[in-house]
């Protein structure tokens, strides 16, 4: 037992030796020590005192959390049959042990009592402001897991946690397992318009198989290419209805995730009525900013109308080029990729294929990493760690000499990797209450862009540069912390409409001369981007920003009234088409089932939240004019300064204060949605 990699968490896990047949022990041994730990601290023995607490139960139930973290890992980038089954055979144990954890009436009982002396001490006993916002987010945990229901309904909850987690995870793999079976082999003439660099990856692909010709897939570095530069029409149409019906009655029943959409709405619906709620959404909101269903509704709407001018006017531009330019009278969902690159070109005299050439991955890395330094005072370099893959790279970021915390960076898009990019934790930031010294965060940064072919680097298009630095502002707000209370460090307890201001926040640099010029080295001459290119791309950079800010909430709108209206997960269809004809501008076709591949809110964590990316967008435009206030000609808007205090009250406050706190205290007032309209030309 003692050779299990996943029982040894004193340090990084081990990935490189972790097999599917060491999970099951693994968890057995895991779970009977927290279970363990469970039973002694809910026992008289131990008093109703935070720190002796969280010693008997933080302590073994962290160490079991990282253990399956890591599995839970694996099984996003390293998918295979036997490690999902060994996932799938031990999630309902997990889900069934936290639910039990999170509802258990002795525990709750204990922190009650923490807080009632804590209420009556005096000032000098009392716990300090970090412990207190953790001890107030784990009582209402316990509320919002159920703690407080009796019986029969409390058995229920608990059916409900495992039957969600089972159908969130079966969601995720029909999304996976539909995005890897599609495959189209097509010829060279097909692929005509098609960028080099994409044709050598699709024609390396069809021959690593022994096939002639390209082998295509619905994977986004070959995806997106295809649908934006591909003369050929109806090879665009195959590969937009292969996209657009992934998951759904279209392909086979047993990847259909119809049924599931509907069990899994239903289910949160009655989770939320023994909670005593009207609906889920109210649930949702409970530990966000964000006050009610109906507010989230109102500004949705409102900024709806607000884009809608812009919007319109963004698709009544594409058709009429799509007729005027591209002999495409009728035009259809599956040309406006296509369009819409062809009339960028045309009114900017750019492409993205031409800006692709100057972001290679070394140099936009480097460029990311010397500006982190430079606004936050750290160094970044290079340290090892066993890792899943051969393309993973391992970093630390120091300062001042001392450990901050650690990242891997898994990059490129593969089969058995999930799709879309993502931060999450390998372990937060803690003082540890077992031996008193600080643990350190560590981080998972995945993205899926394209390998370099040959002796290439991978190019990266500037969206997957926006991609990489909006999950770099997520993996620093959770190394950067200086928070000892794991409860409350980096992301932990920070308001989900919340979480998204540092990623959304570092974005922005993508758009700065001075930065961009650091993160641009032609693949072929090493020149640095010209700035006649860039001013360019800044001239784009709101082209078609109203129907993006329409179809963001189109996604929103659908995501809170599909848990806001009991019975509206009847008709999945029925509901996403309403919410079209009401904020849509561009009606997709009748067969698209987007919703059937909305993992955020099927399978993540954005149920009744997907809101929040609109929500903290208006955060972090405000967050970032405080720069803009601030540069000068020396600094730019990389001042030092601006810098410091932004660290200070957002990054290494994290969650032991409320975000509009947090927000308060690096700008000295509440947010504006002024910025946000500014940014994207809709001011």
């Amino acid at each position: 037992m003692s050779s299990n990699p996943l029982l040894d968490t004193s340090g990084l896990p081990l990935f490189d030796q972790i097999k599917p047949e060491q999970v099951s022990p693994a968890m057995d041994a895991l779970l009977a020590e927290s279970e363990a730990a469970l039973e002694k601290v809910t026992g008289p023995d131990v008093p109703a005192d935070y720190d002796a607490l969280s010693l008997l139960l933080d302590v073994p139930t962290e160490r079991m959390g990282r253990a399956w973290g890591a599995v839970g890992h694996l099984n996003s980038v390293a998918d295979t049959p036997e490690l999902r089954a060994a996932f799938n055979e031990n999630l309902p144990r997990l889900t069934e042990f936290y639910t039990r954890l999170g509802s258990d009436e002795r525990l709750y009982a204990k922190y009650k009592a923490v807080n009632l002396a804590d209420q009556a001490a005096d000032a000098k006993a009392k716990l300090p402001p970090a412990r207190r916002r953790a001890l107030d987010n784990a009582l209402r945990g316990f509320v919002l897991g159920g703690a407080e229901l009796q019986g029969a309904a409390k058995q229920r909850f608990a059916e409900i946690q495992e039957l969600q987690a089972a159908k969130s995870q079966a969601f995720s793999e029909h999304v996976m397992d539909a995005t890897d079976a599609f495959s189209h082999f097509a010829s060279t003439e097909e692929l005509a318009g098609v960028p080099d660099d994409v044709q050598a990856a699709t024609r390396a692909a069809a021959e690593a198989e022994g096939k002639e010709g390209h082998k295509l897939t619905l994977h986004m570095p070959c995806y997106l290419p295809v649908m934006q530069y591909a003369t050929n029409r109806s090879l665009r149409e195959t590969m937009y209805r292969a996209y657009a019906t992934r998951a759904s009655e279209f392909g086979p029943a047993a990847r259909d995730n119809s049924q599931l959409m509907q069990e899994i709405v239903a289910l949160r619906q009655e989770e939320a009525q023994l909670l005593g709620h009207a609906n889920f959404a109210e649930v949702s909101l409970v530990p966000k900013m964000a006050q009610s269903p109906q507010q989230v509704m109102d500004f949705l709407r409102d900024l709806g109308k607000r884009a809608r001018p812009h919007a319109e006017k963004d698709m009544a531009e594409l058709r009429d080029f799509a007729r005027t330019e591209c002999a495409l009278p009728d035009l259809q969902a599956w040309d406006i990729a296509f369009v819409s690159e062809k009339l960028k070109e045309a009114r900017y005299a750019f492409s993205d294929q031409e800006v692709k050439q100057y972001f290679t991955e070394p140099t936009v890395l480097q460029g990311l990493f010397g500006l982190i330094e430079k606004l936050f005072d750290v160094v970044i370099k290079p340290d090892t760690a066993p890792v899943w893959h051969e393309t993973v790279r391992f970093f630390r970021i120091e300062r001042a000499g001392n450990l901050v915390g650690q990242f891997y960076l898994d990059p490129y898009a593969r089969p058995g990797k999930r799709p879309g990019a993502w931060m999450d934790d390998v372990r937060g930031r803690w003082n540890r209450p077992d031996n008193h010294t600080t643990q350190t965060p560590v981080a998972h940064l995945v993205c899926n862009y394209a390998r370099g072919v040959g002796d290439k680097p991978a190019l990266l298009t500037h969206d997957d540069v926006t991609t990489l630095f909006h999950e770099f502002g997520h993996g620093l707000h959770h190394m950067l912390t200086q928070v000892d209370d794991i409860g409350v460090a980096g992301i932990s307890g920070v308001e989900w409409d919340a979480v998204e201001l540092p990623s959304q926040f570092m974005e922005n640099f993508c758009w700065e001369w001075a930065v961009v010029q650091q993160l641009t080295s032609h693949v072929d001459t090493g020149a640095h981007l010209p700035r006649e290119l860039f001013d360019k791309m800044v001239a784009a950079k709101n082209f078609q920003s109203g129907m993006q800010t329409a179809r963001q909430i189109e996604f929103s709108l659908f995501d809170m009234r599909l848990h806001a209206e009991p019975g509206a997960q009847t008709d999945v269809q029925k509901l996403i088409d309403e919410v079209r004809q009401e904020v849509a501008v561009n009606i997709p076709p009748a067969f698209n089932r987007f919703q059937h591949s909305f993992s955020h809110i099927f399978a993540g964590g954005y149920a009744a939240g997907y809101y929040s990316y609109k929500w903290a967008e208006v955060l972090s435009a405000d967050a970032y004019a405080a720069f803009e206030e601030a540069a000068t000609p020396q600094t730019g808007v990389l001042n030092p300064d601006v810098g410091r205090r932004y660290r200070e009250a957002i990054l290494e406050a994290g969650g032991s204060r409320s975000a509009m706190d947090n927000f308060k205290a690096f700008r000295g007032r509440e947010p504006q949605i002024d910025a946000l309209l500014r940014h994207q030309g809709m001011a």
